[in-house]
């Protein structure tokens, strides 16, 4: 799922956001076919794509999150069959979690054959062959993981592959929803919120195994490390709320106070210092690109600060200079 570095002239992805872009929409039918099995070989790189004669619509959208990509697939149906020839012939060394947002499918790996309906997560190793059927217009949502990167061994690897966890189990009912939020951000988090969303998807990866190979929680780290996520991505999405707080948090995520401070733990931070890092980071990098816009008081507000006499100490504690020293100098920078 991986884009190769060379791309055919007819798939042009665009330029004016991170990742790329393919749909056939605007494409005469005739070519449809040709474009859309183009770009799915360029994004799922050594595999035997099979497609209708008549494609009616297909989009590919992917995005960077650190060193993961993220893909999501829009199409008619299709079917991807990676031999054992392509896997030794091929240079992609990868694991894809995928979630199946609409349609049905089919997937075999490791001697296992899953079906698949919407909600499920399931997870294939484009190291071993596999066969993959989508039958019907669908929409998948892909994290595609370098294996270096994984801390799954082998032994655990091939017991996860074709094992979905569906939307009523109760790890399947936190991840379904993040994993589609997760891919949905990719390319708009800053770099690095993107390098801690990629390692922590390592770790949930160490909570899917567990789930599937039958760990609790407390033999699996990555289970609190899929909710410490989730948590932060809920953080982020709130922080212009000047109600955040550690409690309003709990509650949302019906975890006891106690255990949310825990989940924290981790972090060397407190829940509320976690708050006030993020909405300093985003004050200051709204102080770099509204300087002639806002004023200082604003865009504290703009971030959940209630008090700009507390938002200036914050900053210039956290940075070393105040707030209006920071702008003037992106100004100067700017010049």
């Amino acid at each position: 799922m991986l884009l190769d570095s060379s791309r055919p002239e007819q798939v042009r992805p665009e330029r004016s956001a991170p990742g790329s872009f393919h749909t056939t929409d605007s494409l005469p039918v005739p070519r449809r076919r040709s474009y859309w099995r183009e770009a799915l070989s360029q994004t799922f790189g050594g595999v035997d794509m099979t497609v209708p004669d008549e494609v009616y619509s297909g989009t590919i959208r992917t995005a960077p999150l650190g060193p993961l990509q993220a893909v999501t697939v829009d199409g008619d149906c299709l079917s991807a069959l990676r031999t054992r020839r392509l896997v030794t012939q091929g240079s992609k060394d990868y694991v894809v979690v995928k979630l199946l947002d609409r349609g049905v499918a089919r997937l075999e790996q490791d001697g296992r054959e899953a079906v698949l309906g919407p909600g499920d997560i399931f997870v294939y190793d484009m190291a071993r062959p596999l066969r993959l059927n989508l039958p019907q217009s669908f929409r998948t949502k892909s994290l595609v993981v370098p294996r270096d990167v994984l801390g799954l061994s082998e032994s655990d690897m091939t017991h996860v592959t074709a094992s979905p966890l569906g939307p009523d189990t109760p790890l399947g009912s936190l991840l379904s929803p993040f994993l589609a939020g997760l891919v949905d951000g990719a390319g708009t988090y800053s770099p690095r919120t993107s390098e801690l969303m990629a390692r922590n998807v390592v770790d949930m990866l160490g909570a899917l195994a567990g789930e599937v190979l039958g760990r609790s929680n407390e033999d699996t780290p990555g289970g609190n490390r899929a909710l410490l996520l989730r948590i932060q991505a809920f953080i982020d999405r709130h922080l212009a709320d000047p109600d955040l707080t550690p409690q309003s948090i709990a509650r949302a995520h019906r975890i006891s106070l106690r255990y949310l401070h825990k989940l924290f733990e981790s972090e060397d931070v407190t829940v509320g210092r976690w708050i006030q890092r993020r909405r300093l980071e985003e004050c200051r990098r709204d102080l770099s690109r509204r300087a002639s816009s806002s004023t200082i008081a604003a865009v504290a507000h703009r971030w959940g600060f209630t008090s700009a006499a507390h938002f200036s100490r914050a900053f210039r504690a956290a940075y070393g200079m105040a707030p209006r020293e920071w702008r003037d100098t992106q100004g100067l920078l700017a010049s």
